[in-house]
């Protein structure tokens, strides 16, 4: 069956995930959505100091929101906000060292930022590591980052979103979760051969589901996860360098990669869709395959939360 869903999900992605299937799709595109004022709405990123999360936060800052950086390394954080304020002319742009990897650390940033106002929270830090590698707390690193990660920041930080007007959450998911079912029996890989690109797709279908529980279980915060199709980013041509060189020409720019991204976060457009849904170029899609099998059961999707919720409860401090 995964045969089938990588041949189907390929040829997909060939005709729209590619840089002429963004163009293709944005003909359908409201200009007028993205022709908002963000004055005072307070945005947070992670993973902003390159790539689609650098994108988004520029867009966002550009028409006046309020953006927290929230980065792993120090000077490249704050090269892309002095970038981010230059361009956007937009001073009220703010970095926070933090590694998502690293859930106790994720804890402590997130009840430090508590008391302060969030509208949007937006998940786009992602790693692929392509060889089996554990974190200092023993996790292995692509879960980490990737869905324990997300699970711990948005769990900590939804009675701030709470307390917001259109609180929303956004999380950069990817497409290539299409190939895979949920799989909530070995989630730090210890059982089966080490296969970064799929672990990392796994860690994807598991934001697609938390996105779908976390909607139904917080009717006040607008939950969306998205695909932002085959951009050219540093992790691209990083954790996928053969598929990089293959598909470099095909590409799509990271402003185009981040575009759903903003457009969930500040239009209004979006928050007239129901919660919990999968984008991808500004449209609800399927989250799963034609005759594909990738469908989880209820049972399946209340052991992944519980399992993550008794890793978090490990690491809080």
């Amino acid at each position: 069956m995964s045969a089938y869903r990588n041949a189907v999900w390929f040829v997909k992605g060939l005709q729209e995930y590619t840089k002429s299937g963004y163009e293709a799709a944005a003909r359908r595109f409201r200009p007028s959505d993205l022709e908002v004022d963000l004055s005072g709405r307070v945005f947070m990123i992670t993973g902003a100091n390159s790539g689609i999360g650098k994108s988004a936060a520029l867009e966002l800052a550009a028409r006046g929101g309020t953006v927290h950086l929230v980065c792993r390394n120090e000077s490249r954080a704050e090269a892309a906000r002095q970038e981010i304020v230059e361009q956007s002319k937009n001073q009220n742009v703010h970095v926070h060292i933090v590694d998502m990897s690293n859930p106790r650390r994720v804890w402590e940033f997130a009840q430090s930022f508590q008391s302060s106002t969030l509208h949007v929270l937006i998940n786009n830090a992602g790693c692929m590591v392509n060889q089996r590698e554990l974190t200092d707390d023993g996790l292995e690193k692509n879960f980490a980052t990737n869905t324990l990660g997300t699970y711990v920041l948005t769990t900590a930080l939804i009675p701030a979103l709470q307390r917001a007007e259109d609180p929303r959450v956004v999380t950069v998911s990817s497409g290539g979760m299409l190939t895979q079912k949920l799989s909530v029996d070995d989630l730090q890989c210890e059982k089966s051969p080490f296969d970064g690109t799929a672990v990392y797709a796994q860690n994807k279908r598991q934001q697609v589901v938390l996105t779908d529980r976390w909607a139904a279980q917080h009717k006040d915060i607008h939950f969306s996860c998205m695909h932002p199709g085959w951009a050219d980013t540093p992790a691209v041509q990083t954790s996928m360098p053969a598929f990089h060189a293959k598909m470099a020409s095909r590409l799509r720019t990271e402003a185009m990669g981040a575009d759903t991204v903003v457009w969930l976060a500040a239009s209004a457009a979006a928050r007239e869709q129901p919660s919990g849904l999968f984008f991808q170029d500004r449209r609800a899609v399927a989250a799963h395959l034609p005759l594909a099998s990738s469908r989880s059961s209820p049972q399946e999707e209340e052991k992944l939360l519980a399992a993550l919720q008794e890793f978090s409860l490990k690491f809080k401090p």
